[in-house]
């Protein structure tokens, strides 16, 4: 790790060197490989001379999660789990609202020092706010699942132009692979508390959550996301920079739902992209998606408290949108007609389609979603609201930072620069049927998804 930029303390009170453990609260980071919040753990563990042990909270009333984004996660944590073990870190599993978890493990456990994971976003800030106030010990958390470290910027970068010159001054510092340590001193036996016993059927069974349908082949977890990087630099990756927004067959590397669920280390990722000998071209235009694009996001989402509501976005975009707020529209849907799929525009009930059937949305077509909505609901805060649910509902990576910036610049504007004035939108970025179509085979996408809604192909 480069300096402290990755570490930082919840609160002020010292490391109890009378502690039993050092105990690492896995959030972020759902992984038990190349994972520096638990490297962390572990070195510190090891100066003490005492064991570690990951403890997780499986919060089943997570707003918007659904059955299929807790098989995805579970998936993971099983995966996790037998990377632990291999560390010599046993893994508890417990169902409740996450700091009550962690509080009651504490008292159970008497940790010497807390680690935790990284996250720009709002729940899991107050939860580990939460816990601070009332915890006695160190706790710290460890910026994991990123590049750069979150705060080696100091506030929110205005776009892509200003905060990727400050990337790659410092990119080469950071791209160190992530080191596998093993934890050297074992639990007593017998002292290790009990939790759920890992077993997807088993764990499944206990949510009490009914919601948006399963899709129990697009796996969680780091053996389907090391498959899938795999795949991406074999079969797709040489032809990244031209074909990355076409969207039958996909030439990304579909690893947003497990770089959401921490089942990756990003820096992994990018070390084996640059490694790969593709040609220069698609390795740039790769870098720029998965480092310069996605980081952007989460500095929106740190530094940003409004990153998931329209008050979040540039104060053009907000003042254009609300001069063209009584203009009038063509078609006016309702949320539960957008979520059947049941526009006038084929190319729009595709990308719905494809997201409720499959988890996924092409991120070119995710884009022309989005504009969509704000075209066709009453307001630009409904058209907000109504998308976010939408994505966060039924897309596998949603509730992200990737997701409420996306959300962000389709509809505020974010990130993005004015344009021509035009009725509903204003100067925000209009996209439309016809001017999509010219970019790829719109008619062969729609067939491509009415064969999966048919049954007749699948995705993996």
């Amino acid at each position: 790790m480069n300096g402290d930029l990755r570490i930082r303390s919840v609160n002020s009170h010292p490391v109890h060197l009378d502690g039993k453990c050092v105990l690492y609260w896995m959030q972020r980071s759902q992984r038990g490989r190349e994972n520096a919040a638990l490297n962390h753990a572990i070195d510190q563990a090891n100066q003490l001379k005492l064991p570690v042990i990951c403890a997780f909270s499986l919060y089943d009333q997570f707003p918007n999660a659904e059955r299929r984004h807790f098989r995805f996660m579970i998936q993971g944590l099983i995966d996790a789990s037998l990377e632990l073990s291999e560390k010599n870190v046993p893994f508890i599993i417990r169902f409740g609202h996450p700091p009550q978890v962690i509080n009651q493990l504490v008292t159970e456990l008497q940790p010497a020092l807390i680690v935790s994971d990284e996250n720009p976003l709002k729940i899991p800030a107050l939860w580990r706010d939460s816990l601070a106030q009332e915890l006695k010990v160190a706790f710290q958390l460890v910026d994991a699942d990123v590049v750069i470290p979150s705060r080696h910027f100091v506030k929110e970068e205005y776009a892509a132009r200003t905060i990727r010159p400050k990337i790659h001054k410092v990119l080469a510092s950071y791209l160190k692979p992530v080191p596998n340590p093993k934890a050297n001193h074992a639990c007593n036996e017998g002292t290790t508390p009990t939790g759920e016993p890992l077993d997807e059927t088993h764990l499944m069974s206990l949510l009490k959550v009914a919601g948006a349908s399963e899709i129990p082949a697009y796996k969680g977890g780091s053996v389907e996301a090391h498959k899938r990087l795999k795949l991406f630099i074999t079969k797709r990756l040489s032809r990244y920079s031209t074909e990355r927004n076409e969207p039958t067959p996909y030439m990304t590397s579909e690893l947003s739902a497990h770089l959401h669920f921490g089942n990756i280390d990003p820096i992994h990722v990018v070390l084996n992209v640059l490694e790969s000998g593709d040609p220069q071209s698609s390795i740039d235009s790769y870098i720029e998606e998965f480092i310069v694009r996605r980081e952007l996001a989460i500095n929106y989402c740190l530094f940003n408290p409004n990153y998931d509501s329209l008050k979040g976005c540039p104060d053009w975009a907000l003042k254009t949108l609300a001069k063209h707020k009584d203009d009038p529209r063509t078609y006016l849907y309702t949320f539960d007609q957008l979520e059947r799929a049941e526009s006038h525009d084929p190319l729009w009930n595709a990308s719905q389609k494809e997201m409720v059937l499959t988890g996924r949305m092409h991120n070119y077509m995710r884009m022309y979603w989005a504009k969509k909505i704000l075209e066709w609901t009453p307001d630009a805060e409904t058209a907000f609201e109504t998308t976010l649910k939408l994505n966060d509902r039924w897309e596998m990576d949603g509730r992200d930072a990737n997701g409420y910036t996306g959300v962000a610049w389709a509809i505020g504007g974010k990130h993005d620069r004015p344009w021509g004035e035009r009725a509903i939108f204003g100067m925000v970025r209009f996209m439309s049927y016809e001017s999509t179509r010219k970019k790829f085979d719109s008619q062969g996408y729609i067939d491509w998804v009415a064969k999966i809604e048919k049954g007749t192909i699948k995705r993996d």
